[in-house]
């Protein structure tokens, strides 16, 4: 076969020559499906040309998080405000819209909104059928919403991004039950939202784990702080008060900080297993300060980059979608944080 030219990828394209030539040598004005059928062609036909140049049309993509307040979304906040400059080559816009746990039909009413003028969705949210009713309406215009940290139920999104939130449930119960020993002992769980279906996840690997292989370990109590850290907090104090055999807490979401206050107001430190998630500057401190025992991360960066690179492949501004939308989990100690 002869050199491949901009004819040939018209012909497979099914687009014309001057759309081909606008696409190849970035002078924007090609609508977004013959752009990406333009370079999926450019790049089956392995034609001469740099393709991974920055695409000339911007995209712009809702990303839709709880407030900064949350440390876990403030970090993935973070992450996508600088993905102008460090992904700069898919020109993909990111704009961050705050989203209240305990107010779907808002989150519902802001996704129809969107769906007018962004391309693109990613989201971290509970599962709700209001929710989840705008973003299957939302993907069948053709848009790509991807779930994000947690995933969601009926939504039919294009991809779930984020760690396995069983495994990770499951390390934190086998942590639990190795650090109680033996003589076990009661158990409290800390969930954010028992609709968050990461939260589920993490709660069912947590339990499993405790019994299949340490039945001395009961968990006793799942108390919900919806996401609110000075709940967190609330929650363990009066537990901790009506029961003085808790001997392990397993928080799943936000309020570490709180919790330990809790922990260290009824003088409780050093009879208390705390694991928690996220490994953000505070909770390195306290967990440096041997006040928690265990934290779980997830890697928020990572997660980030990505769902950006899976919008890029679907867009057909990256050749391949990432090697694996599960992303890892890390375990720290005070030896490795």
């Amino acid at each position: 076969m002869g050199k491949i030219t901009a004819k040939d990828i018209a012909e497979a394209a099914c687009v014309s020559l001057s759309t081909v030539d606008r696409v190849l040598n970035n002078r924007g004005g090609v609508a977004e499906v013959k752009e990406r059928r333009v370079i999926e062609w450019a790049r089956k036909l392995k034609i001469d040309r740099a393709l991974n140049q920055r695409a000339a049309r911007t995209l712009r993509i809702a990303v839709l998080l709880q407030p900064p307040e949350n440390p876990f979304h403030a970090a993935v906040q973070h992450h996508f405000e600088a993905a102008a400059r460090d992904f700069a080559q898919f020109n993909l816009q990111f704009k961050i819209h705050h989203i209240e746990p305990a107010k779907p039909g808002a989150t519902a009413s802001l996704i129809r909104t969107l769906a007018r003028t962004c391309d693109g969705m990613a989201i971290v949210s509970a599962s709700d059928p209001e929710i989840a009713a705008a973003l299957r309406d939302f993907g069948r215009s053709g848009k790509p919403v991807i779930t994000l940290a947690t995933d969601m139920r009926g939504t039919e999104r294009f991809a779930y991004v984020g760690p396995d939130n069983v495994k990770a449930g499951r390390v934190a119960g086998d942590l639990m039950g190795r650090l109680l020993g033996r003589d076990g002992g009661d158990v409290l769980v800390i969930s954010g939202m028992r609709s968050m279906l990461g939260h589920e996840e993490r709660e069912a690997g947590f339990r499993n784990v405790l019994n299949e292989r340490f039945p001395a370990c009961h968990v006793t109590d799942v108390l919900e702080s919806l996401e609110r850290a000075e709940l967190a907090g609330d929650l363990v104090f009066s537990a901790l008060k009506q029961n003085n055999q808790i001997r392990g807490i397993y928080n799943a979401s936000a309020g570490a900080s709180s919790v330990v206050n809790a922990i260290k107001a009824l003088r409780r430190a050093d009879k208390i297993v705390f694991i928690t998630h996220e490994l953000t500057e505070d909770r390195r401190l306290l967990l440096r300060q041997e006040l928690i025992d265990i934290i779980i991360d997830q890697g928020p960066a990572f997660e980030v980059q990505t769902t950006i690179e899976a919008f890029a492949a679907f867009f057909g501004r990256r050749e391949q979608m990432p090697t694996s939308l599960i992303t890892p989990i890390q375990v720290h100690t005070i030896e490795n944080c």
